[in-house]
């Protein structure tokens, strides 16, 4: 991999750039923190060669909402579940979105 192909990467949202160190410290939390969400399935971070985790913006976004409801005193289990059925439903809304503008764009428009 070139430098060049290395920073094309630092505006991919999906790119794992953060150690769980960093993770948890740009997050104000713990790293047992970021354990339990991974153990209750809300994000799965992937492992650098060496077996560490490494998480991506967008995964950070996820736990910082996480930890957001947590911290209102959301018990953890429900607290990532509840940030599942968000993201499930803004992804449903977009989906609706993306039809009724195709839709639209079929509609014969009509001659006055």
């Amino acid at each position: 991999m070139t430098a060049d192909d290395s920073f094309g990467r630092l505006d991919d949202d999906d790119y794992p750039a953060y150690t769980m160190g960093r993770a948890a410290e740009l997050l104000g939390t713990t790293q047992g923190f970021l354990r339990a969400i991974g153990e209750a399935r809300l994000i799965t971070p992937l492992r650098s060669e060496g077996g560490h985790r490494r998480y991506s913006r967008y995964q950070l976004r996820i736990a910082a909402r996480a930890r957001e409801l947590v911290d209102q005193g959301t018990p953890i289990e429900a607290a990532c579940r509840i940030v599942i059925l968000e993201d499930q439903l803004e992804e449903a809304q977009r989906i609706n979105a993306e039809y009724r503008r195709a839709a639209a764009a079929q509609k014969p428009t009509t001659a006055g």
